[in-house]
């Protein structure tokens, strides 16, 4: 293939087949199905280029960041994931540099709707002050657009990419700040251990891609699935190796032991609001990445949709071997114009798991043996650490750090079963997504009511909580629901978040019969029952304690527009229980096209 014809290819690919233009793309183009993440570039320009006029001085960026919020959302359009699961088949885009499926879509739509809640946050904490918000609200937009990238990443450059994307205006964030010398020491902090992390990122996906020739991950698996049976001691610690060198940038995001250590610091460093941003959409976004990280270097992905046969959304309806060839080709599609889709026959689901037993088992045996020994550790030393915090900043950093550890419980079954059963392991992905939709109000609840508080108290002490059910009764309650929710009492939402996993566990144990997954459960259950003491102790100190006398007297009524916010953010992690049953029909959906059935 000559360059014209790579530049044609290119050009199809991105804005769809004959007929179609930049300005007027085809549905099944790239950058039709990249959409929301264009208005989240173009908000980012107007948001920097409408302060240069006088007449738009006045407009707060955060009215410009909530429309562009808001218009990136519809075009997701995450609430479809039921009604027309055809539109989210598993498609390639950009030459498989990123993929569009259910499950990209439902971690954007949590992205944007987080990104919404948060923007609400900050006006009504007044935290970026207006001054400086168009430069905050442009690294929020600018992270925000790297962890929408970090959610469907298909390839591991655009892994670094997002991951660096994402990870340098939010370095900025953590030093917003620039008169405390917290935040900046935060901020330094926090960008050395990245700096570090990214380059041993790095050098492990040189080690991966030039063992295996290949960083596409689909293509990675297949060549791992032929080549990992071959390979001699000295080239399996050298896969072994890039692995657990990738794992390292993964688990910085993530705040996983022993790469947390930047977490405390930057969450007390940093206001309260950009410790809920760091807490919420870093976590989902690296969470998404690792599920796609590790399927896409132990797993065979089902045949993969292009962008020209993705416009009909229409499934097969005859599939032909072409003579003498390993190929299939896929017919009869309704408004596809005779457009084929060849699949090898190495992807037919006759043959997935078969192949994936021989070559791809040891991948899978080691990537979850590793990840369930990070869950482990980083859940449990999160809990220990967390109950001598006297600052409710870094208490609640311990307490991310744990849930980080829990809701990565969820990786070892899925690969567990991916081999053996995988619809077994499309609903542990399902029940990490339940967790992520109930942590997103949990935490941010905890982060916002922090913030509001400390406007009032100017204080960010615990022992400064004293009494706050005689000053604030509403926040005082609203604030004990959403602790008990992330211990995870029921009915909150926050049980059904950790049942979830806990059932994924036990059913990868059933499956399997591999121990070490009974080991997860009972050592979540146990630092679930760990966690109600340093939670309660908090929510003693507001209902039973007095009021210190050092404090100020100060109230923050429910009848309030700060009031209505954290009843947005309470009823849905006291309620949402109550709708269990809708929540995991979405996330089931969501994981349909994530692996073969």
């Amino acid at each position: 293939m000559n360059l014209h014809e790579l530049v044609s290819q290119l050009i199809i690919d991105t804005k769809g087949p004959a007929g179609a233009s930049i300005w007027s793309v085809a549905p099944g183009s790239s950058l039709g199905l990249f959409r929301p993440e264009i208005v989240i570039c173009v908000t980012i320009l107007l948001v920097l280029l409408v302060r240069m006029f006088r007449w738009g001085r006045p407009i707060h960026s955060a009215w410009i960041t909530l429309v562009g919020a808001v218009i990136a959302l519809c075009y997701v359009a995450p609430w479809q994931l039921v009604s027309r699961p055809e539109a989210f088949m598993r498609t390639e885009i950009f030459t498989g540099m990123l993929v569009y499926d259910g499950f990209g879509a439902f971690i954007r739509g949590v992205l944007l709707g987080f990104l919404i809640l948060f923007v609400l946050l900050t006006l009504l904490s007044g935290t970026p002050r207006r001054e400086d918000s168009a430069d905050i609200f442009t690294l929020v937009l600018g992270a925000t657009l790297g962890f929408c990238l970090m959610a469907t990443a298909n390839h591991l450059l655009m892994v670094f990419m997002a991951v660096e994307m994402a990870s340098v205006p939010s370095y900025v964030l953590a030093g917003m700040l620039r008169q405390q010398r917290l935040g900046s020491e935060a901020a330094l902090k926090y960008s050395v251990y990245g700096a570090g992390a990214a380059g041993i990122m790095l050098y492990g996906i040189s080690l991966v891609g030039g063992l295996v020739n290949a960083v596409h991950l689909p293509t990675l698996a297949e060549r791992l699935s032929e080549q990992v049976p071959m390979m001699g001691s000295g080239q399996l610690t050298v896969l072994a190796l890039g692995c657990l060198m990738i794992m390292v940038g993964l688990a910085f995001k993530l705040s996983a032991v022993p790469f947390h250590f930047w977490c405390p610091d930057v969450f007390e460093g940093a206001p309260a609001e950009i410790g809920g941003f760091l807490s919420v959409a870093s976590k989902a976004a690296a969470l998404a990445l690792l599920v796609r990280v590790t399927l896409g270097l132990s797993t065979l992905v089902p045949p993969v949709e292009t962008s020209e046969s993705v416009a009909s959304f229409a499934p097969p309806t005859r599939v032909t071997q072409v003579a003498g060839a390993d190929m299939f080709v896929v017919a009869d599609r309704q408004a596809a114009d005779g457009v084929a889709l060849a699949t090898p026959a190495s992807l037919r689901p006759d043959t997935i798991q078969s192949k994936s037993a021989d070559g791809l088992y040891g991948m899978r045996f080691f990537l979850a043996h590793l990840i369930g020994l990070l869950a482990a550790v980083t859940c449990t030393f999160g809990n220990l650490a967390a109950y001598a915090q006297t600052n409710i900043k870094r208490l609640l950093a311990y307490s991310t750090i744990a849930h980080a550890g829990y809701m990565m419980m969820a990786i070892p079954p899925m690969l567990a079963m991916a081999g053996e059963d995988p619809q077994g392991a499309r609903y542990a992905v399902s029940g990490l997504a339940i967790y992520i939709v109930v942590y997103v109000f949990m935490n941010l609840g905890a982060f916002a009511i922090v913030a509001l508080l400390r406007n009032k108290m100017q204080s960010e002490q615990i022992a400064d909580y004293a009494g706050l059910l005689r000053r604030c009764p509403g926040i005082a309650i609203s604030f004990s629901i959403i602790l008990f929710s992330l211990v995870g009492l029921p009915p909150l939402s926050g049980f059904l978040g950790k049942f979830a996993i806990f059932a994924a566990l036990a059913h990868g144990f059933e499956v399997t019969g591999q121990p070490y997954l009974i080991g997860l459960l009972v050592l979540g259950a146990l630092n679930s029952t760990i966690s109600l003491f340093y939670y309660l102790r908090i929510v003693k100190l507001m209902t039973m304690e007095p009021e210190p006398d050092t404090g100020k007297p100060f109230t923050l009524s429910m009848v309030s527009l700060h009031g209505a916010y954290i009843c947005l953010l309470t009823l849905p992690t006291a309620l949402l229980i109550l709708f269990w049953e809708q929540v995991n029909v979405v996330t089931i959906a969501a994981t349909r096209f994530l692996l073969p059935s």
